[in-house]
């Protein structure tokens, strides 16, 4: 039992030695950064929106900014910006429409060549799918809650 506790220790402490050493501080600050631009960028739309489309009103405006940051998130994702994007931003470019854009056009990118039926479609929600999912569900569980309370 002894020898067991000390082969433990010695293996938590190899452990510890030979991973590498996250720079917590860094990390936050560059997520912090890049979600802020991606939010940015979309109440910038938003903006741009308002001053040449006045006629629009609010729930529109949200819903063609919504479209513009998919559309925009997208075209980045098919031409390999939105990746290095994430490399530098980590969980800021993960803002939940463009994360969720990207996880959907690099599904269908990576199975183009099994065709449209078999490959981009059956393929696309791969990842996205049970965020669907699971987002459905939590809402559905939520408004009956709402409903007794």
């Amino acid at each position: 039992m002894r020898a067991n506790k000390e082969i433990q220790t010695e293996y938590k402490s190899i452990i510890r030695d030979s991973m590498p050493k996250t720079r917590h501080i860094s990390t936050l600050i560059r997520a912090f950064f890049t979600g802020g631009i991606i939010c940015s960028l979309g109440q910038g739309i938003n903006m741009a929106l308002e001053a040449f489309l006045p006629q629009l009103t609010e729930q529109e405006r949200g819903g063609y900014t919504t479209l513009c940051m998919i559309l925009l998130t997208g075209i980045l994702t098919a031409f390999g910006v939105y990746d290095k994007v994430g490399n530098f931003g980590g969980a800021g470019s993960i803002v939940p429409i463009t994360g969720f854009a990207n996880s959907i056009v690099s599904q269908a990118m990576e199975h183009k060549r099994e065709g449209v039926v078999f490959g981009i479609c059956a393929n696309m929600f791969a990842i996205a799918g049970p965020v669907i999912v699971f987002g459905i569900t939590a809402s559905v569980i939520v408004g009956i809650i709402y409903l007794f309370i």
